[in-house]
């Protein structure tokens, strides 16, 4: 009866803890995907120097957030994100509008497919 009750209480934990990392995943992806979503409009605009602060910005943000995602995920899609963070700096620093869109748009799917690609459902256990 012991090990039951000792069994049941790792299983909980397991699954809230597993829980608590999908809703730490959504919410960090959506507000990197929020501060794109900036950036994508001062691109647009042909504010390059404003854009530039924004990326910087971009930056400072993924270190801060994507600090712990290692722990939880595939090291493959954070190398992914992390490139693509460094042609979008270069991209804006050239000022070429073309390219800096087409990364943002990358770097956008990349981060908001993490959490569904990380949530527990049948689509991803089989």
């Amino acid at each position: 009866m012991k090990q039951l009750i000792i069994l049941s209480i790792a299983v909980a934990l397991a699954i809230g803890l597993g829980l608590w990392v999908n809703h730490s995943l959504e919410v960090a992806s959506q507000d990197l995907c929020q501060s794109i979503q900036v950036l994508t409009k001062e691109v647009e605009r042909g504010n390059w120097q404003e854009a530039s602060g924004k990326v910087e910005h971009l930056e400072k943000q993924w270190q801060e957030i994507g600090s712990w995602w290692p722990v939880v995920l595939d090291h493959q899609e954070i190398d992914n994100i992390e490139f693509s963070l460094a042609k979008l700096k270069e991209y804006v620093a050239a000022k070429n509008r073309a390219l800096s869109m087409g990364s943002l748009s990358e770097l956008k799917l990349m981060i908001l497919h993490l959490p569904e690609k990380e949530t527990v459902n049948l689509k991803n256990i089989l």
